[in-house]
């Protein structure tokens, strides 16, 4: 697996934006690019993702352990 693969990155609308904005939370503190189009904004957060991988690489600067993990409640009724 590729290194930036490990990370999660997710695209949100933001009301008081009024944009898409990129993040990766095992990265970055806070959004860190913004479009008005969902595609343009996650085609540039992953271009953002490979360069900050590939530049920590350079300075041998170790990354960060991925934790951040996409999870969804299942909600099961009973009969």
């Amino acid at each position: 697996m590729k290194p930036e693969d490990q990370y999660h990155r997710f695209v949100r609308w933001s009301d008081e934006d009024s944009c898409y904005i990129g993040y990766c939370p095992d990265l970055y503190l806070a959004g860190v690019c913004h479009s008005e189009s969902e595609e343009t904004c996650y085609a540039k957060l992953c271009s953002i993702v490979r360069d900050e991988i590939q530049h920590r690489k350079e300075q041998n600067t170790p990354l960060p352990e991925p934790k951040v993990r996409i999870t969804k409640d299942l909600d099961f009724a009973a009969a």
